[in-house]
């Protein structure tokens, strides 16, 4: 687990961010858009919807943005009609890569993609290669100073939450997804503002990485990550503490 809140402090240290900010603010409306198709306007009856706005806050994305989205799901403004897919494959070092699309152009974005395996050191594999070796969880990053770390497992044991793992900056607590509503409320119960607060998949083991194949992932993801079309890149990667 300790791979999401590195990966999310490199990231930041690069100035990558940044660089992909007006790309996030489009897929964040472009996940709400769908989620208001498939659910409705209601977040409170909408969990996907829930999720995605909760996204658009973490990002700070205008509410005006959030509003025309939700407007473009529901059918009050013209919108592309987006098609779900999940492409899965291998990056430098046998790192096993999930991606989370939405495309209006299926044959353009698999030959973007897997252009981009490619080009950088990995290959685009069949439907199931990886799959198998994630889970579907629900996941909470919170800095590590917003609360006495053992107050803070507490809290979360006893709302629910299966794993629980501080780092150096940050504290990761991870749920089944049927109870991520419950640990989300103990959380704000106590006013704990989260980094991130998301449905993901996580690995079940991850795959450590060094040198020059650490180097080649990190250009795969932040490829993939750059990609009109792609919402999540998922590895079970964990990189070393000097490539922050």
């Amino acid at each position: 687990m300790s791979g999401h809140s590195k990966w999310a402090n490199i990231k930041h240290k690069k100035g990558k961010m940044d660089a992909i900010r007006g790309k996030i603010t489009t897929k964040i409306s472009r996940e709400i858009t769908v989620a208001a198709r498939m659910g409705g306007a209601d977040p409170t009856g909408n969990m996907r919807l829930k999720l995605a706005l909760q996204k658009a806050r973490e990002n700070n994305i205008p509410k005006e943005n959030i509003q025309r989205a939700i407007q473009k799901g529901v059918g009050a403004l013209d919108g592309s009609n987006y098609e779900e897919l999940v492409y899965e494959g291998y990056g430098p070092g046998g790192v096993a890569i999930m991606l989370e699309v939405m495309t209006d152009n299926r044959n353009r974005t698999a030959a973007d993609i897997r252009h981009i395996f490619s080009k950088n050191g990995g290959n685009l594999g069949e439907a199931g290669c990886v799959a198998w070796m994630f889970k579907k969880k629900g996941l909470f990053v919170i800095e590590n100073s917003a609360i006495d770390e053992d107050t803070l497992m507490t809290i979360a044991l006893e709302a629910g939450a299966e794993d629980f793992r501080a780092e150096d900056d940050t504290v990761e607590i991870v749920t089944e997804p049927e109870d991520f509503e419950k640990v989300q409320q103990a959380l704000e119960e106590q006013n704990l503002s989260t980094v991130m607060a998301q449905i993901r998949m996580i690995p079940d083991t991850s795959v450590s990485l060094q040198g020059e194949d650490a180097e080649r992932l990190i250009k795969l993801v932040e490829t993939l990550e750059e990609h009109d079309d792609v919402q999540e890149v998922y590895g079970n990667f964990d990189l070393p503490e000097d490539m922050e």
